[in-house]
């Protein structure tokens, strides 16, 4: 177990003050079986008047109501949790969802839904094509290993391209560019898994890069928000696959929200009362350290 300190920092600055309208923060981890919250704080340059409620997902929401106009928006958290890296490292899935492609139980359909339905076209089945070529000649394949393969395959196949814009390609670009950045990454495996009948859902939170203290490999999409993939299999629940860096299971990962898709789960969202020309630029920093082992690995519940 490690305990991580966190420092979040958004900036953004304009030519003149300018007012605000409200803006909604999801910064706040998920309290869950590898993380457990030791404390968080907010930070808002000028002053704001603060609100929390939990979104349909479960996500902890911030809606900041700035309170004067300002040339400059800080937006400034700090949090502290133990995390206790992947504490289910085997995968045991019902022996129904050993192999894909397989049929949700039926209590479960009606939440899943959404999230197994196909999200963006692909007129062509490009898509299709590319999430079938994990497939066994009989078209099936070990659930475990078809969506190992699939992670690794997006890091090792595709360029990875740090993007500022707000947004995300659609699957269809990244796969014709074969490029892209974290968010990218994330919304073309989802697509990708859904293609074969899975539930997949989008995951933004941090990274913790272990090689910024010298205790092991670097890790991309660090210094900044990150995202990935939650897909979910019976017995086994969601589970984390983050294509960036082929990693799977939740270790140096940090859940902070989860969306059907990305525009849900935005970190930071709001707007000025002003001309375009108004907005001059945005800086996002994410700083992440470790203290040393506190103790044992055990699941906390």
């Amino acid at each position: 177990m490690h305990r991580l300190t966190i420092s979040h920092r958004t900036e953004y600055r304009y030519a003149r003050p300018v007012d605000f309208n409200e803006h909604r923060i999801l910064y706040r981890p998920r309290d869950s079986e590898h993380v457990r919250l030791v404390d968080a704080t907010l930070a808002v340059t000028p002053r704001a008047a603060t609100r929390w409620y939990h979104d349909v997902f479960g996500n902890s929401i911030t809606i900041a109501d700035i309170l004067e106009p300002a040339d400059r928006l800080v937006f400034e958290c700090t949090l502290v949790i133990d995390h206790y890296g992947d504490t289910q490292p085997e995968f045991p899935a019902e022996p129904s969802a050993g192999r894909v492609p397989f049929t949700y139980p039926a209590d479960e359909l009606p939440d899943l839904g959404r999230t197994i339905e196909r999200h963006y076209p692909d007129p062509e089945r490009e898509i299709d094509d590319w999430a079938r070529g994990f497939l066994d000649e009989d078209g099936t394949a070990e659930t475990f290993g078809l969506l190992s393969a699939m992670t690794g395959a997006i890091r090792d196949r595709f360029r990875y391209q740090a993007r500022d814009e707000h947004g995300v390609q659609t699957p269809l670009e990244t796969l014709e560019r074969g490029a892209g950045s974290c968010r990218d990454y994330a919304l073309f495996m989802m697509e990708a898994a859904r293609s074969l009948g899975l539930a997949a859902r989008f995951v933004t939170g941090y990274l913790y890069d272990p090689a910024l203290d010298g205790t092991g490999e670097r890790m991309i999409g660090a210094g900044s928000t990150h995202a990935w993939v939650q897909i979910y299999i019976p017995g086994a629940g969601w589970r984390e696959f983050d294509p960036t860096n082929g990693l799977i299971g939740p270790t140096n990962l940090v859940r902070v929200g989860v969306g059907r898709e990305p525009s849900q789960v935005v970190p930071l969202k709001g707007s000025y009362v002003g001309a375009p020309e108004d907005f001059m630029e945005m800086n996002v920093s994410v700083h992440i350290t470790a203290e040393t082992s506190l103790g044992a690995t055990g699941a906390r519940r």
